[in-house]
């Protein structure tokens, strides 16, 4: 249970101080795409986003879109903000988070990841000793099955925290 449990829980990415993790040593950032950045509907990033996106990098930050989802749906939103992405993750597997810091040119301790799941982000993250931040999901309107199934076994395991 311990590796479902995130480092830091925020509401929204827009939460986090970048400056704090800058200061813990974290240099590369992964980040989950749906109803993490934008809605899962949401083809492009919002200006806030890019404004947030681009006050990472001037800090020094390093950006890696890690996603479940297909590659259109990734390339389609990654490519034009110049991030380098990976698809079709099958996270919570280790392989992704591997390959993420690879081109992040990280290691564990300087590398954070940012996600809306315990199933699949927090515990990927948790279990490569990586720094995992929780956000709370844009909207759950246009989340898959899969995603739905892993909400409902998240809001068991909360409760089972909560004891």
């Amino acid at each position: 249970m311990r590796k479902l449990v995130p480092r830091q829980s925020v509401h929204t990415i827009y939460d986090i101080d970048a400056n704090h993790l800058w200061g813990f040593g974290i240099r590369g950032i992964i980040t989950d795409l749906d109803n993490t950045l934008v809605g899962a509907a949401d083809p492009h990033a919002t200006p806030e986003l890019i404004e947030w996106l681009n006050h990472l990098q001037q800090i020094g930050f390093k950006i890696v879109i890690v996603s479940n989802n297909h590659h259109n749906r990734v390339s389609t939103f990654a490519k034009p903000l110049g991030i380098p992405f990976i698809h079709r993750a099958k996270k919570p597997t280790n392989a992704s988070f591997h390959k993420a810091m690879k081109l992040l040119g990280t290691n564990a301790r300087q590398t954070t990841v940012i996600g809306d799941q315990m199933l699949t982000d927090v515990l990927g993250g948790n279990r490569m000793g990586l720094y995992t931040i929780l956000v709370q999901p844009i909207s759950r309107k246009d989340e898959g099955v899969f995603t739905r199934v892993n909400r409902l076994i998240e809001k068991w395991a909360l409760a089972r925290m909560k004891k």
